[in-house]
Parts: structure tokens; C-alpha cells; sequence
């Protein structure tokens, strides 16, 4: 293969999501969500920041669409605030908050761009966790109430609809390690909201697209290839634990499969569940769950390399395997592994056969700043890209049906507990006067655009 081709009709697109970029989370009668109140927590960000301000797309919202369109991207894919529409998460309608959501998918239709939205990217309204957020199931309930909300008001205009964005890092993050808003440390609750997570998603499918006529719903899941360390059984069986919490735990459910029956009885002899499993399921809510979609939405960022830790290295086969070296790892600590993405593609599509696949999220953190005559020569951020695109080209050619790609991130932005020390943006944001400057990346990234394709080499 001398080119990375991609066929026609395929959806060339960036992604942010709302508390990174909007701002403005005072304004117009939003809501406090467990990211505000997250924050404030002394130590929880790396560099005591948070998104008040963040990059003021709620007031630059119609610039940064502009930007998109000289960049030629196809598709925008965003994430609505939930406590800016319903500020207490249920009941009352905050009417300035969709009205701001109205005028940028009007925008962004104007421009040629097609939006695609995601209905809860992490940030719950408070009130809601004051009430046990993602591990009770009245939240589930709550969601369905805001999904309805929104996509009466949108769906005449937005056609595709992600339900909810990587709930392997709300219901882990969030709730067994700490280091995400709400800041929960307890296994059995994340296992709780990983419940009710894909419960919500199952119930809002309905509710979508019998608001949205011609509308087509996904999921976008966080997924992470696992490669055990060596071919020991120790480490096979590492690697069987770490996919089945990473990755089985989210798809089989979505897929009709039920929660796995091997990761079920692993937390059971760990004491984080009875033998019979969640005991949050009620009736109905595994079908529920497996509704059937119209596509599936992977983020992928790295792989891992499993080694057991239940064997001493004495005891245990010698490593074969071992990650890139430190050189090429991003600015995250994350290693540039491409051939994960077409790794995991082809998985999902054989293992799963959703139908098709869109990398909803893919990028990388790196720091390179304007030089002297202003430009972003980020060129570690192109040789990224490069390899992941050459990597979902040859994922196409193996005949998985993928039908779009999302850079990650359009802006420069708040980076979670990192805070603002991570750059993912193809656009360079000063933050101290929100200028914006498109990097060499973004430039590379139009021109691919352009052409449907690129050559390597």
C-alpha cells in the first residue's frame, strides 16, 4: 500500500466536548456540574485549574466553526451540558442553554458541517451526584428525561446521536479510582454506574429516534487492545482479566451477550460481587441495554501489555513483548502504538459485527508552540496521525466497515485532572487571549481531507 485511501462518502470530522472548551459555567443559567465542584478540590488538578473559563467556546463558538470550515472538516463532532439545559438535572428547562445548542448546529449546517452530538460527555449535573449520581438507577431515569428534552429541540437539524462518551472512564475513573469527578473510591459503585450507564444508553435510543426522524444512534466506548507480556499462562490470563474489565465488560453487554460470565466470577472471588453478579440488574434491563444500533463510536489512544501480578517475575515466563520506548510515547505517557487501532477495529467488527464503526476520538498530547514566524510546526503530532490514518486504511482494505474518523481535539483544552499541562488540539489556543492558531497538523489533516486519502512514505 503506497496510499492511505478512504472511500468516498467517508466522514472526516473533529471532536471536543462541552467542559473542555465552553466556558462561561456561570452564564446564562447553567447548572453546577461534578466537574465544577471536582475543581475546587485542593490536589485534584494537576495545576489548580478548571473549565470556568476554559476556551470560551460558548462565546466563540461562531469562530471556531469558521476555523472548521477553512480546515474543510465534514462533520463536528461535540457534546452537550447536561446542568446547562437542566441545571438541577431533572425538571426545569434552562431555555438560554438549548438556545446556545441551537445556534451551533445552525452554524455549523450554514458552514456545510454536519453535527454530530454526544448527549453526556462526564460532566453530571450535581444535584444528581448529591443524590448518588451514576450509582443509583433514578439517575438512569434522569438521563432518559434530559435525552428527551434535547433531542426534541434538535433533532429537526442533528441527525446523529452518540448516547454517552468512554463509560469505562466514568464508572472507573469517576467512581472506583478517584481520579475523575465525582472523586468516588469504591469498586461496587463503579460497577453500579457501569450498569446504569449502558442502562441510560439503552433506554435513550428510543427515545431519540422517535424524536429525530432518519436518526442513527451509537455508543462511543473507550477501547484498549491488551498484548500479553509473554506467552506464559500467567499472563494470558492477565490479559483476559484486563479485557474482559477494559473492554468485554462494556461490549458483550451492548451486544446481547449479558455481563461476562469469566470477569463476573473474577470480582466475585475478589469480594467485589456476589456470585450472581450486579445486583443492580432488574428485569428487563439486560434487553434493554442490547438494543440495537446504528453504529458503534471507538476512542482509541494505546494499547497495553499485560503482565500478571499474581506471579512473582521468578515464577513467571520471560517477557517478549515490551511497549516503544519512552521516545516515542506522547507528552500523557502514552505510547504511539498505531497498529492498535487497526487491531481493535478489526475485534470489534469480527467479534461483535455492530455494523459500522466510527474512531470517534484519536489524537495525541504534545506541547510544540508557535515559532518564531507564528506557525505550529508540531510535527510529532503528524507523524501520529499518519500512522493511525495508514492504520484505519488497512483496517478498511480487511473489510471492516469503517465509516468515519474524528480527530481529537480541535482546540487546545481543559485536559480532565491534568488540567491545562496537556495539549491534544490540532489548533493552538492561547489561553491568556484566546487567540487560536491552526498547527501544521491541522493543515495536514485538511489537506488529507482534500485529497480522501494521503500518501506514505
Amino acid at each position: 500500500m503506497v496510499r492511505a485511501s478512504f472511500p468516498a462518502g467517508f466522514v472526516w470530522g473533529v471532536a471536543t466536548s462541552s467542559y473542555q472548551i465552553e466556558g462561561a459555567a456561570s452564564e446564562d443559567g447553567r447548572g453546577e456540574s461534578v466537574w465544577d465542584t471536582f475543581t475546587r478540590v485542593p490536589g485534584k488538578i494537576a495545576d489548580g485549574s478548571n473549565g470556568d473559563a476554559a476556551c470560551e467556546h460558548y462565546h466563540r463558538y461562531r469562530d471556531d466553526v469558521a476555523l472548521m470550515k477553512r480546515l474543510g472538516m465534514k462533520a463536528y463532532r461535540f457534546s452537550i451540558a447536561w446542568p446547562r439545559v437542566l441545571p438541577a438535572g431533572r425538571g426545569a428547562v434552562e431555555p438560554r442553554g438549548l438556545d446556545f445548542y441551537s445556534r451551533l448546529v445552525d452554524a455549523l449546517l450554514e458552514a456545510g458541517i454536519e453535527p454530530y452530538a454526544t448527549l453526556y460527555h462526564w460532566d453530571l449535573p450535581q444535584p444528581l451526584q448529591n443524590e448518588g449520581g451514576w450509582g443509583v438507577r433514578t439517575t438512569a431515569e434522569a438521563f432518559l428525561e434530559y435525552a428527551e428534552v434535547v433531542t426534541r429541540r434538535l433533532g429537526d437539524r442533528v441527525k446523529r446521536w452518540i448516547t454517552h462518551n468512554e463509560p469505562w472512564c466514568v464508572s472507573i475513573l469517576g467512581y472506583q479510582r478517584g481520579l475523575h469527578a465525582p472523586g468516588v473510591e469504591d469498586f461496587p459503585t463503579a460497577l453500579a454506574a457501569s450498569h446504569h450507564l449502558l442502562l441510560s444508553h439503552g433506554w435513550a435510543v428510543p427515545v431519540v429516534r422517535a424524536n429525530v426522524p432518519g436518526a442513527q444512534v451509537g455508543i462511543a466506548l473507550n477501547l484498549n487492545p491488551g498484548t500479553p507480556a509473554s506467552p506464559s499462562e500467567a499472563d494470558r490470563d492477565a490479559c483476559r482479566r484486563f479485557d474482559g474489565f477494559f473492554n468485554r465488560w462494556y461490549l458483550d453487554p451492548l451486544y446481547g451477550r449479558g455481563y461476562p460470565e469469566d470477569v463476573v466470577a473474577d470480582y466475585a472471588a475478589d469480594g467485589h460481587l456476589p456470585p450472581s453478579g450486579l445486583p443492580v440488574i432488574q428485569g428487563g434491563d439486560l434487553s434493554a441495554i442490547a438494543v440495537p444500533c446504528d453504529f458503534l463510536g471507538i476512542n482509541y489512544y494505546m494499547r497495553t501489555v499485560v503482565r500478571s501480578d499474581r506471579v512473582s517475575e521468578t515464577e513467571n515466563a520471560p517477557r517478549t513483548v515490551h511497549l516503544a520506548p519512552r521516545s516515542e510515547w506522547t507528552e500523557m505517557g502514552w505510547e504511539v502504538w498505531p497498529d492498535g487501532l487497526s487491531d481493535i477495529l478489526q475485534r470489534v467488527h469480527r467479534d461483535y459485527a455492530p455494523g459500522p464503526l466510527f474512531v470517534t476520538e484519536n489524537g495525541a498530547s504534545y506541547s510544540t508552540g508557535p515559532d518564531a514566524t507564528g506557525s505550529v510546526p508540531d510535527v510529532a503530532r503528524i507523524a501520529y496521525l499518519k500512522g493511525h490514518l495508514a492504520a484505519a486504511s488497512r483496517a478498511l482494505q480487511l473489510g471492516v466497515p469503517l465509516a468515519g474518523y474524528f480527530v481529537w481535539s480541535l482546540l487546545d483544552n481543559f485536559e480532565w485532572e491534568r488540567g491545562y499541562t496537556q495539549r491534544f488540539g490540532i489548533t493552538w489556543v492561547d489561553y491568556a487571549t484566546q487567540a487560536r492558531t491552526a498547527k501544521d497538523s491541522a493543515l495536514w489533516y485538511a489537506g488529507v481531507i482534500a485529497e480522501n486519502g494521503f500518501e506514505l512514505g
